[in-house]
């Protein structure tokens, strides 16, 4: 099963709030996982904030996501973790 992000909304930081369509949600924190040329425009917060749903996950208007197994996985071990 591939893991559908269905809703996010923008808490703080790189925190985003964050619902797959399987009912699972929570807090997932970015901060530590931007690497690479094409995440560099998401360390400014005002550009991170840009977020929208597309390919049922995360994505911005350069071209950057993260995949919706990542994201899930994320959520998943920071609630085991509880985070």
């Amino acid at each position: 099963m591939i893991p559908w992000v269905v809703d996010a909304k923008y808490l703080d930081g790189y925190r985003v709030f964050v619902t797959f369509k399987d009912g699972t949600s929570g807090e997932v924190d970015f901060e530590g996982d931007m690497d690479g040329p094409i995440f560099e425009p998401l360390k400014e917060l005002s550009y991170f904030r840009q977020f929208h749903i597309e390919g049922h996950t995360l994505a911005w208007d350069n071209g950057a996501d993260f995949a919706p197994e990542f994201v899930y996985d994320k959520l998943v071990t920071a609630t085991a973790a509880g985070h």
